[in-house]
């Protein structure tokens, strides 16, 4: 995997340059500076950093090529878009989306009470803001409140029962009235991961039937000059844009059949999310089969299409793709804790005088191993650490014996590695998988990318320095989890290969892309690991600098988080230590000292043994 596949998944955002992996734009400073920046704090724990140029990055680009798109298919409408609050609902994150597209006038869209909240108070003035997701007459209210407010708010029915509650909601009160669009339930599905998004089966949206049911009771209620959108949706990371054709077919001829039958003020097609993000460092593995320029290029031709040959203007277009804009902007980076196999380290070789001949030749073979005769020798090794075992499990040999023959042949196959690393036999990369090392990570799995603990969603991951040495160890990674599921493993089909390092000399850090999409909504505090801490960096022609800075919660607020006194838990640890018999009064202040300073920080752990 040469470069860790940056060329596949980066969209040009980082690159390497003497050894370390740096931000592709104006000073381009490398991620190692920016964290040893902020480590100078004190931090040990895992970080995020936000770059939001890399959100301005993504808005422009979608904009530029539907913009393109229309203007190349002599396209009547206009393009929009909104970003959805369910993908990343983060504070620095949702203002980095708003002033990023405050030029294009890019909305929001809410999927509950609390983001339509976030949307009302965040939005910029007049762009828009869709609100999806089922719907209490609660809610509906609120959206009331959002258009007497003066926002350009749009209500997505999910059903028959929220539109009459709609229409109940503007009877009783003399709030204004907010745009109506009517979610459709397409035949088409989608594809990939969220393909259940589409079909008949989904989750949401009205049939043909209830379509028609809806439309005249809009009627009937003198509401029909609100009904200005239809939306569809047919999965998030969308693979292949073969469903996305149909779908627009099926959605675009709904929309031409409606304005046909009366729906005068409709005027607006949502076709959801799903634009994909690739998050695959395999360049074998294609995570989709289409780029944005040949998206755009499709839905703007298809639907204009459609309504010239049934004689309806151009609707203006509506996307929803979160993923896309946010997923790049977002680097994980964890220390790496501890490698496993340093229990194998040469240093810890503890020759007896006297040692049994087989411990005896794989000390001569270590010794004289070179690149002409490395894999003979490694054969040899091999072959000895069968028969040492053998001969420890009749008795024959003690366990030191078995500690140095072990120590040894781990040495001889890391050193014949190194020897050969210019040979690609299949030998070796079994050899390399055999080797492969186990890397602690200061960081959950759980909290930090739920969506390969629960989707088996890779993420992009590589060392942020030392990559002017080739990595020769294959790598599966631990989190600080006391769950055996905290593991990305090592994949021979994808292989993950990393540095051999020694953390008693030098700390080595990992960092994981593309993490900004779901990732951070989703985390669980699993063993009560919270949100790492978070930076953003802008970076200017001169350098860069860190704002924003959030801290992880401590051990007191996570603990107080799920329902606990932090009152009471300080009061009975400082009672149980004043009360102990086993110290004196003056190692209890000093103790006590100690236990207010780690209660007081995060979970995360700051020294290992």
């Amino acid at each position: 995997m040469k470069n860790y596949g940056l060329e596949n998944w980066s969209e040009n955002n980082f690159a390497i340059r003497d050894g370390k992996v740096i931000l592709n734009t104006k000073s381009n400073p490398s991620l190692l500076q920016i964290t040893n920046a902020i480590r100078k704090k004190d931090v040990r724990g895992p970080i995020i950093l936000r770059f939001p140029h890399i959100i301005k990055k993504q808005i422009q680009n979608l904009y530029k090529h539907f913009n393109y798109s229309i203007q190349e298919n002599n396209y009547k409408g206009s393009f929009k878009a909104v970003f959805p609050l369910k993908v990343n609902q983060f504070p620095h994150l949702v203002q980095a989306v708003v002033d990023a597209g405050r030029e294009f006038n890019y909305g929001l869209e809410a999927g509950s009470k609390a983001e339509l909240i976030l949307a009302m108070s965040h939005i910029n003035s007049g762009a828009h803001i869709t609100v999806n997701g089922f719907k209490d007459k609660e809610m509906i209210t609120l959206a009331f409140i959002a258009a007497q407010s003066g926002h350009n708010i749009t209500l997505t029915i999910e059903g028959l029962g929220e539109l009459k509650t709609i229409i109940e909601v503007s009877k009783e009160s003399k709030l204004i009235v907010p745009n109506i669009g009517i979610r459709v339930r397409l035949h088409a599905t989608g594809s990939g991961s969220w393909a259940k998004s589409g079909g008949m089966d989904a989750k949401f949206g009205l049939t043909a039937t209830e379509i028609l049911e809806a439309t005249k009771l809009l009627k009937e209620n003198v509401l029909l000059d609100k009904f200005t959108m239809i939306h569809f949706h047919i999965g998030s990371q969308m693979d292949d844009i073969s469903p996305m054709k149909r779908s627009l077919r099926e959605a675009g001829n709904i929309y031409a059949e409606l304005k046909m039958l009366g729906a005068f003020a409709l005027s607006n097609i949502n076709i959801g999310g799903g634009l994909a993000v690739n998050y695959s460092q395999n360049s074998n593995s294609v995570m989709h089969n289409y780029t944005l320029k040949e998206f755009s290029s499709s839905v703007v031709f298809l639907l204009g299409e459609i309504m010239n040959a049934k004689g309806i203007s151009h609707p203006d277009i509506f996307t929803e793709s979160g993923r896309y804009i946010v997923a790049s902007h977002s680097v994980l980076i964890t220390p790496v804790l501890e490698l496993f196999s340093q229990d194998y380290h040469a240093d810890l070789l503890d020759l007896k005088e006297i040692n049994p001949p087989l411990v005896e030749e794989l000390h001569e073979l270590y010794k004289a191993l070179s690149s002409k005769n490395a894999i003979e020798y490694l054969h040899d090794a091999i072959d000895h650490i069968e028969s040492l075992l053998t001969l420890f499990d009749l008795g024959y040999i003690d366990l030191r014996d078995r500690s140095n023959a072990e120590i040894l042949v781990h040495n001889i196959m890391k050193k014949s590695l190194l020897l050969t690393s210019n040979l690609h036999t299949n030998e070796l990369k079994q050899l390399q998988v055999h080797m492969q090392e186990r890397y602690l990570i200061n960081a959950s799995i759980f909290q930090s990318l739920p969506d390969y603990w629960g989707l088996e969603q890779n993420f992009p991951v590589m060392p942020i320095h030392h990559l002017e040495q080739k990595p020769l160890r294959g790598a599966s990674i631990w989190d600080i989890t006391c769950d055996s599921d905290g593991e990305i493993g090592f994949n021979p089909s994808a292989p993950l290969y990393l540095h051999d390092i020694d953390l008693k000399k030098e700390e080595y850090f990992l960092a994981f892309f593309n993490t900004g999409a779901y990732q951070e909504a989703l985390g669980m505090a699993h063993n009560l690991f919270t949100h790492p801490n978070e930076y953003t960096i802008e970076i200017d022609n001169q350098g860069f600098s860190i704002s924003n800075e959030e801290e992880s919660k401590n051990i007191l607020e996570i603990l107080s988080s799920i329902g606990y006194s932090s009152q009471k838990l300080l009061k009975k640890l400082k009672e149980d230590l004043s009360s102990s018999k086993f110290i004196t009064e003056k190692e209890k202040n000093a103790t006590l000292s100690k236990l207010e300073t780690y209660i007081y920080q995060n979970g995360y752990l700051r020294t290992t043994s």
